[in-house]
């Protein structure tokens, strides 16, 4: 069974015509390929997580110019980057759950994912295009290109089809 070679250009009509996959469609690759990558950027995440920890005093002091010299102000200081911790795990375990939802073809979690990573590529070139960042290996190039290759991923017909696909109860023996 061979496909037919699909032309470089579809109109959005033929885009968005439903698929009828069977209910009992493999998994496709793009679909494991794309959670997998889910989660490797929740990795990603959890070790910028640990170095932005790691060099909190430095970024104080360094980046923010910010002079900690009394307990108050190491105090704030400490408060700030808690907050910025918890917030980063509690994305990071939404993220992973939303990768496993995934992986078991939920349309909603994938569709969610896909926001997420639009987001923070939008994110990305905004910093880039005004100056506030660039992207390199240290800082943005890992995780913009896996937010990309999600996207790519879950965004194919393929991951399309079996998260859409028709899911019945199976019948009682």
């Amino acid at each position: 069974m061979t496909q037919e070679k699909r032309p470089a250009f579809e109109s959005a009509a033929v885009l968005v015509e439903p698929l009828a996959p069977p209910p009992d469609m493999r998994r496709p690759m793009a679909t494991v390929f794309g959670a997998l990558l889910a989660v490797l950027r929740v990795i990603a995440g959890v070790i910028w997580l640990v170095a932005l920890a790691a060099q909190w005093d430095a970024i104080l002091r360094d980046e923010l110019q910010i002079d900690i010299d009394d307990a108050a102000d190491v105090e704030a200081a400490n408060a700030v980057l808690i907050v910025i911790l918890v917030a980063g795990a509690v994305y990071l375990t939404i993220m992973l759950a939303l990768a496993v939802l995934v992986y078991f073809g939920s349309n909603a979690a994938r569709v969610t994912v896909m926001i997420f990573g639009t987001l923070s590529i939008t994110a990305a070139a905004i910093d880039y295009f005004a100056g506030v960042e660039e992207i390199t290996i240290r800082t943005t190039l890992l995780t913009l290109a896996l937010d990309i290759l999600v996207m790519l991923a879950l965004s194919s017909r393929a991951a399309r089809a079996y998260a859409r696909r028709p899911r019945g109860r199976a019948p009682r023996t």
